[in-house]
C-alpha cells in the first residue's frame, strides 16, 4: 500500500524515478544550490539514477525518504518534503525544498507539519532534527514555526560545512 499524506491544500507521497525531471529542476534551483548543495545532477539519468538509489531505495527499506509535494488544486509538483537518514546524524532529519515560485505561501509550513505527525504516528519517531545553513533565515524561521530549537551548531564534513542543528521531541 503506497504512503499518501493529505492536508488541506497538498498532497505527499514518496518521491519516484517518473519525478525526475521535477528532481532535476528542484536540486538545481539557485537556493537548493545555495543552501543545501550541488547534487551534482545535470542530466535526466542522474536524476533517475539518484531517486532510484537514494529516495526509492530507502523508502523501501525505512518507509522514510523524499516526498513530492503536490497541489491538491491542480496536481502541480511544488517541492520536496520529508525524512532523510544521514551518516552525520543520530537521529532522522527532516528535510525539504521547494521551486522559488511557490515559496512564501506556507507550503512548506504545511507539507513539515503533516511529515512530522507522520514521523510521530507512522514511523514511531520519538525525536526529529533539521540540519539548516547559517544563512538560510527563512528555514530557521519555518523549523522554529515547527516548534524545533536550536541545539548547537555541526560541522558535516569540512569547515566550511557547518550547518545549525535543530531538534524536537515528538
Amino acid at each position: 500500500m503506497a504512503v499518501v499524506l493529505n492536508t488541506a491544500r497538498l498532497t505527499l507521497r514518496p518521491l519516484k524515478v517518473e519525478h525526475a525531471a521535477f528532481w532535476l529542476r528542484l536540486v538545481n534551483d539557485a537556493a537548493f544550490l545555495q543552501f543545501i548543495g550541488d547534487k551534482g545532477l545535470h542530466t535526466l539519468d542522474d536524476a533517475h539514477r539518484s531517486i532510484a538509489e537514494g529516495p526509492v531505495a530507502l523508502f523501501a527499506e525505512r518507509k522514510i525518504g523524499h516526498f513530492l509535494v503536490q497541489r491538491k488544486e491542480d496536481g502541480a509538483a511544488l517541492g520536496t518534503c520529508g525524512l532523510i537518514k544521514r551518516d552525520a546524524l543520530d537521529d532522522i532529519d527532516l528535510g525539504y525544498a521547494f521551486l522559488p515560485e511557490y515559496r512564501g505561501q506556507g507550503f512548506a509550513f504545511e507539507a513539515a507539519t503533516a511529515m512530522l505527525d507522520y514521523a510521530r504516528d507512522e514511523i514511531g519517531l520519538k525525536r526529529l532534527v533539521a540540519i539548516v545553513s547559517p544563512d538560510n533565515e527563512a528555514s530557521v524561521k519555518l523549523l522554529e514555526r515547527l516548534g524545533m530549537r536550536f541545539e548547537r551548531m555541526l560541522m558535516l564534513k569540512e569547515p566550511d560545512d557547518m550547518v545549525k542543528l535543530f531538534g524536537r521531541r515528538l
